[in-house]
């Protein structure tokens, strides 16, 4: 008799596990991704919430430096606002804006090295960040790699619902780059991605060797 009333309590057990697993799945699935579009005259940051494959918007805003006349200051700067929107929002990944290639020398490492800093931000917080060349996400939002950031702009307001599109353009081209993600999740070679220091490391042979 003992037996039956354990088999009982154990059967019933394990039917409330399965009906408690059963009502999580069904639960609706959350994440956050940032948005970066690294610069070292304006860093543009932008913050949708995925719910059930579904985005909302969150926030945008710029990281305004053109005040700092010294270059390190600056890269001090990018990194702790980005440790900072990580601390506050807890991204569960970061999408950045590849620099462009350009002429300039000067100015393109300056932009790699205002990038490298918001990616060793994020690395150092062990978020998930893919890199998308400009042209990639461009095309990810109004399909074609040749618009102009005022496109841009004008397509986020009306996919995310945005009362008014900032003075800078540079805000909506970080919250650009996280939609882009957004738009790219699950496909093959959406973007480089690193998920750690060694990950990093291993796609980067060359650039750090």
């Amino acid at each position: 008799m003992q037996d039956i009333v354990h088999l009982r309590k154990e059967t019933k057990y394990h039917s409330d596990i399965c009906l408690q697993l059963s009502k999580e799945s069904k639960l609706p699935k959350e994440k956050i991704i940032l948005g970066i579009d690294p610069g070292t005259t304006i860093m543009g940051y932008g913050l949708i919430k995925v719910v059930d494959k579904k985005m909302s918007f969150m926030q945008m805003n710029e990281l305004m430096l053109t005040k700092y006349s010294d270059h390190y200051t600056k890269l001090k700067l990018i990194f702790e606002r980005t440790i900072e929107l990580i601390d506050t929002y807890h991204p569960d990944e970061i999408a950045i804006e590849a620099p462009f290639f350009g002429k300039n020398v000067q100015s393109m490492l300056k932009l790699g090295r205002a990038q490298g800093v918001a990616m060793a931000a994020g690395l150092s917080r062990e978020v998930s960040i893919t890199e998308y060349s400009p042209k990639k996400i461009k095309m990810a939002i109004t399909g074609s790699g040749n618009a102009s950031k005022e496109q841009v702009a004008k397509m986020l307001q009306s996919l995310l619902g945005l009362k008014e599109i900032p003075k800078n353009l540079d805000a909506t081209d970080g919250l650009a780059a996280a939609v882009c993600h957004f738009y790219n999740e699950g496909k093959i070679e959406s973007g480089k991605n690193y998920s750690g220091w060694g990950s990093f490391v291993k796609q980067n042979e060359k650039r750090i060797g």
